[in-house]
């Protein structure tokens, strides 16, 4: 059944790259605070290396998994298998938040096609690579990407996310501090 992984070899790289959505989970170390676990799609994901992978975080309503990063770096991403053969990915590590102006976010996002602006990237050290069996993962048909993110980000423009970030991503739901140039506005 389950499995621990020393790296991510390239079977489980393939399975990764196959899958079409990941989750992400952080927590705050105050145990009062808000645990957060948030669906993730749109070609997001890239394997660096056996230990090390990055993904783009999109602009969205919330910041936790910034804000927790900042705090603690502890993260965890599962990939679910929905079609094909029953299998969990949990990828464990110490992430750390890479936005727009740092020194390594050009480099990085270069290896993504989409050219949607982000907020940040979140780059994982891999301290754990385990598996499961998910037998209890339904199967589902992919019909394809929603385009509702893309469009919305699309009629904001870039002065409209702008000010939307500043709103709502210079603190997470609990307070703590989120993307640093929000703060510095």
């Amino acid at each position: 059944m389950g499995r621990v992984y020393e790296a991510i070899d390239e079977s489980i790289r393939e399975f990764i790259e196959a899958q079409l959505v990941f989750f992400v989970a952080t927590a705050p170390l105050d145990g009062s605070g808000h645990i957060n676990v948030s669906p993730k799609g749109l070609d997001a994901f890239r394997v660096l290396g056996p230990r090390d992978v990055v993904y783009l975080d999109y602009v969205g309503s919330g910041a936790e998994t910034i804000s927790h990063v900042r705090e603690n770096g502890r993260i965890t991403i599962m990939f679910c298998a929905f079609e094909g053969p029953p299998k969990i990915i949990r990828l464990y590590g110490r992430a750390d938040v890479i936005e727009p102006g740092d020194s390594s976010f050009g480099e990085l996002r270069r290896r993504f096609a989409s050219d949607m602006e982000v907020r940040s990237l979140i780059r994982v050290s891999v301290e754990r690579v385990a598996d499961s069996c998910g037998f209890g993962v339904p199967l589902y048909d992919a019909q394809g990407p929603r385009t509702q993110l893309l469009d919305w980000a699309a009629r904001k423009g870039g002065e409209g996310l702008h000010a939307y970030q500043v709103e709502k991503n210079a603190r997470s739901i609990d307070g703590m501090p989120a993307l640093r140039w929000v703060s510095r506005e």
